[in-house]
């Protein structure tokens, strides 16, 4: 099939991307290039260089070859905090650039789409281990805007027969264990590139926000997921949308977390650096603990993690921040 990848040059599009084509389908990357990397780009991909807030320049990326089977929409400002402060950024390009998205895919009668949302939509966990069934009630701005172009996914469904996957990642990580995506993700703000960062003497230290948690022992317990997981995850609902012509939205995780300080003790081994670190004072909003449950997932698309144990994790992504060393 001719998949179309808006944000395919960006850390899990071009990830997935990957994915598609070891797969044997056709690819077309439309990318601004704002965060995504021209080296990330797939060299059997066919690049086109646009926005999704460009109408016209989207429907002629989409109308270019042959029609389109379906699209794969990363394109999307995802810094939680930012949102926060400016929200009328993450308006614009987040959720307006997904209705130019979703109206052109309407007009085209191009009935597949499989978008990139997240777990930022269910907010505050409620119980543990997260479901597909927990409250949707964000906590960020970010978060709003995935869950808004969910419905607006779900009322496109109805109204216009896109059938769609929305697929709800917790913590993105890592690298192609492959070694074929070497281009680092820009201005990261998750913990993991963070630790990579002081490892490789980038970053001077590491400032944990909090250590007096009701947990294992006192800091945040989070679910990371490698993406190459998310990738054939991606590929899997495609698979499930042409198989079932049915509406999907799944979780995507490992059903368990690892916490802070078991983050740095791996990263130590796995890098031989010292990565020093200060517990500083809680950060507002942040819970305990965030896991969630994939048994949709499994039952539904046939999928588990197969790459995100932590070693993986932070091997893979010492093999590209080790690069950069100094």
């Amino acid at each position: 099939m001719h998949i179309f990848v808006t944000g395919g040059a960006g850390y899990i599009g071009s990830h997935t991307v990957h994915e598609l084509i070891d797969q044997g389908h056709r690819v077309t990357i439309f990318d601004n290039l704002l965060t995504g990397l021209r080296e990330n780009i797939h060299p059997a991909a066919t690049f086109i260089h646009g926005d999704i807030l460009d109408d016209a320049g989207l429907r002629k990326a989409l109308t270019a070859g042959d029609p389109v089977d379906a699209v794969f929409h990363f394109a999307a400002f995802k810094n939680a905090g930012e949102s926060m402060l400016k929200p009328e950024k993450y308006s614009h390009t987040n959720i307006n650039g997904s209705l130019v998205l979703l109206n052109a895919c309407a007009e085209l009668g191009i009935s597949r789409f499989v978008f990139s949302s997240s777990s930022a939509t269910y907010g505050e966990p409620q119980y543990l281990p997260m479901d597909e069934a927990h409250p949707q009630e964000p906590m960020s701005y970010y978060g709003f805007t995935k869950l808004e172009i969910e419905r607006y996914l779900a009322w496109y469904s109805k109204l216009k027969g896109i059938r769609y996957a929305a697929l709800r990642y917790f913590n993105a990580a890592g690298y192609d264990v492959k070694g074929r995506v070497k281009g680092k993700e820009m201005n990261p703000a998750n913990l993991l590139p963070i630790v990579m960062e002081v490892a490789n003497g980038t970053r001077a230290h590491l400032y944990v926000n909090g250590g007096d948690y009701p947990t294992r022992d006192g800091t945040c317990i989070r679910d990371y997921i490698h993406v190459n997981d998310l990738a054939t995850a991606h590929v899997a609902a495609l698979d499930y949308l042409v198989r079932t012509d049915r509406d999907l939205a799944v979780n995507l995780a490992t059903g368990a977390g690892y916490s802070i300080l078991e983050v740095l003790e791996t990263a130590r081994r796995v890098t031989g650096k010292p990565i020093p670190y200060t517990i500083v004072d809680r950060r507002e909003g942040d819970p305990s603990e965030v896991y969630a449950t994939t048994s949709q997932a499994f039952a539904l698309l046939g999928w588990k993690a197969e790459h995100s144990d932590l070693e993986t994790l932070l091997a893979s992504m010492w093999t590209v921040y080790s690069k950069d060393e100094v």
